[in-house]
């Protein structure tokens, strides 16, 4: 057995343990998945270089998530609702949703909208390996793009925490909703959802703006700057997906993806002219000298034809 086999024998086994272990992959655990994978294929040292920061702002921003509601304890709970209420012509959207989807029953577009939602930092981390291999002029901008954005949402949820529709229906600020996640969740076999949801999401306060709305939009910009508007238009179905599951399932208003769509365009727009920026101070790479010709001596004979 060659070599190459060999790693890819490896790289199934630790894809295969990983998955069996864990329904959801929090960033440490991703981190050492991905480092495991890349040495297998013997890109240690390029992981280093690229993909350690950018996983590790992963596991920063889980680390001051989570701290970020002790910050600030004064969580909101009804200004999200009233937007959501106007814009619903008085019922929330998510209502409107659920008595259009849900029946009581989980049906295959709620696993559909679930699996989408656990893929929170899978996704990213996956557009990263593709731009770091296949479009590196972009990795860079997708790096800062994404720095500022999970930066510029940490400051809002210290500066304005905010629950999401589940916590204000169970508290009684608004109108009862079916938690549909928990329904999903039992399906799958999963015993303990409120853990499971401790690792989604350790600031459940955290609602404005809502990542799991924006970086799949972040994602689709950089899909399109890499292979043209026409190659991947249907690639917006994953957004535009995941803005519809995180109402329908309870766990976001209208308004937290409103805010999301809004924070992903300007860190988009900052993110890439940064790194531009970047790029065009660094020294340009000094060109080989060009090969100096062997002089002919004058004697020398000429080949005839």
């Amino acid at each position: 057995m060659g070599r190459p086999v060999i790693r890819y024998v490896l790289i199934l086994l630790i894809l295969t343990l990983a998955v069996s272990h864990y329904t959801v992959w929090p960033p440490d655990t991703m981190l050492m998945l991905v480092l495991l994978v890349c040495a297998g294929l013997g890109q240690f040292r390029a992981f280093t270089r690229h993909l350690v920061p950018f996983i590790a702002l992963f596991a920063l921003y889980s680390v001051a998530s989570g701290v970020a509601d002790d910050i600030n304890p004064n969580v909101h709970y009804l200004p999200m609702a009233r937007f959501d209420e106007w814009l619903g012509a008085g019922r929330l959207p998510t209502h409107h949703l659920q008595d259009l989807l849900w029946d009581g029953h989980v049906q295959w577009y709620d696993y559909y909208f679930y699996v989408l939602y656990t893929a929170h930092f899978v996704a990213p981390v996956a557009l990263a390996l593709f731009l770091w291999k296949r479009r590196g002029r972009l990795y860079w901008g997708y790096l800062t793009s994404l720095a500022l954005l999970s930066f510029a949402a940490f400051l809002t949820y210290v500066l304005f925490p905010a629950a999401p529709p589940w916590m204000s229906s169970q508290y009684g600020y608004i109108e009862p909703l079916h938690r549909v996640s928990y329904d999903i969740w039992t399906a799958v076999g999963i015993d303990s959802p409120d853990t499971l949801y401790s690792k989604l999401s350790p600031n459940l306060v955290a609602a404005v703006p809502s990542l799991h709305s924006a970086f799949p939009l972040l994602i689709f910009f950089f899909l399109v700057r890499s292979f043209g508007l026409r190659r991947v238009w249907w690639a917006g179905l994953y957004p535009a997906s995941m803005w519809l599951g995180v109402v329908y399932l309870g766990e976001h208003y209208v308004f937290d993806v409103l805010c999301a769509i809004v924070y992903t365009c300007l860190a988009y727009v900052a993110g890439t002219r940064l790194a531009s920026r970047w790029r065009e101070r660094l020294p340009s790479p000094t060109p080989p000298p060009e090969p100096v010709p062997t002089p002919v001596p004058a004697d020398a004979a000429v080949p005839h034809p």
